[in-house]
């Protein structure tokens, strides 16, 4: 299958729909496919080195306003028109839903190329994060517009795909994550790691990882890690990234760590040498950092809804609380804190509850759907073959 895939965030850009699409670039590729990634230039970043299994087009882009760390992809249906007609793909799938995104839909549909869509992040949730809530209604009906253009829209969790339905989007399946448990392994602990951030063996490892922008509630975050700290004085914390609001966190809150962004194999080993995830966020489509922390077999806490939904079980693998309780998650925190029994005890089994969600077998589903929606055919996977866990249905996580 000759795959044209379209993207506005990409290796090596860090966050979660980046490393998402360069996993599935990759493995697509591994698997014999002939992947072409479009995606917007970016020479302000070190870029890695060739990838054998998939080709690059870099694209004209702008820094997004406001939040220079990600790329704005412009319009470029005259060049993707002319570039599919020359070598034409068998299904074109556009990871994201900006300009370039949008554009590379009316390209598609232009040139009668099956389209595929993929729906990662709760950009209508984010207006009421930067100032603009009254666009809420604009943002979700651009988003329902371009998504409804396309054959298939793949969401993260069964979840999300019911709230998407109950917005007006239409032929909606799953895509969810996977988790490199070979990478984010308990074995990675390093014990000079954790020296480097002054905590003794005894010391209880605070970690957050992601980017440092408005939509990821640090707010509450913060005063999670004020009540642990108070309940516990040996706690130590950690945020390793980057973005907007990190300089004035770092300056509000001088007794955490703040990291800057760390390669992934570092990533991999700060994981695994911590020994607390506080996931305080509420606009994730999935959020890959929660899952890679429980395959680094930490103790986590977060919010009823989305990956924790999913693979948290209360009280056995983690702690959960419903997504209208800011009092509730910050006492799970405080007991993470202060309980060594129970951190000893959920953080194995956080492990083995990520254990078989493999990326070989997420995008083994993906690659079929995808195949499907090339040949005009209903896709071969459903809803109700995700993970029985997740088939309750969920309220909508307020933003």
């Amino acid at each position: 299958m000759k795959l044209a895939l379209v993207t506005e965030t990409f290796p090596p850009e860090i966050n979660g729909v980046a490393m998402t699409f360069g996993v599935i670039a990759r493995e697509l590729g591994r698997r014999g496919q002939a992947v072409t990634v479009y995606r917007p230039n970016r020479s302000d970043l070190p870029g890695d080195a060739a990838h054998p299994e998939f080709r690059e087009v870099p694209l004209p882009g702008l820094p997004l306003p406001g939040y220079p760390l990600l790329r704005l992809g412009l319009p470029a249906g005259g060049r993707l028109r002319r570039t599919w007609r020359a070598d034409r793909p068998d299904l074109v799938h556009v990871a994201t839903e900006g300009p370039l995104g949008a554009s590379a839909v009316s390209a598609a549909r232009a040139l009668r190329i099956p389209v595929t869509s993929s729906f990662h992040t709760n950009f209508h949730a984010y207006t009421r994060h930067y100032g603009f809530a009254p666009l809420h209604r604009l943002a979700l009906g651009w988003l329902r517009h371009v998504h409804n253009r396309t054959r298939r829209t793949f969401a993260p969790t069964p979840e999300l795909c019911a709230e998407l339905t109950g917005f007006g989007f239409r032929n909606l399946a799953v895509l969810s994550r996977g988790v490199d448990t070979r990478q984010f392994d308990p074995g990675r602990r390093s014990s000079l790691q954790r020296v480097a951030w002054g905590a003794a063996p005894a010391d209880p490892v605070v970690f957050h990882a992601g980017r440092i922008a408005a939509e990821k509630n640090y707010p509450l975050l913060f005063r999670a890690f004020a009540a642990m700290r108070a309940a516990n004085p040996r706690c130590q914390f950690v945020l390793v990234g980057d973005g907007p609001l990190r300089a004035g966190l770092q300056r509000a809150h001088p007794w955490a760590s703040f990291t800057g962004f760390v390669p992934r194999e570092e990533l991999a080993r700060h994981y695994a040498s911590a020994d607390i995830y506080v996931h305080a966020s509420l606009t994730e489509t999935f959020g890959n950092v929660l899952t890679e922390a429980m395959a680094s077999g930490l103790a986590v806490a977060g919010f009823d809804y989305a990956a924790a939904r999913q693979f948290v079980r209360h009280g056995e693998n983690g702690l959960t609380v419903p997504c209208d309780r800011p009092a509730e998650f910050i006492a799970a925190a405080v007991r993470l804190a202060t309980e060594a029994p129970l951190r000893a005890r959920l953080g194995p089994a956080a492990r083995a509850a990520v254990a078989t969600q493999s990326w070989e077998n997420v995008i083994g589903r993906f690659e079929a759907d995808l195949a499907a929606a090339a040949a005009g055919c209903e896709s071969p996977t459903s809803l109700d073959q995700t993970t029985p866990s997740a088939q309750s249905p969920a309220p909508v996580a307020p933003a």
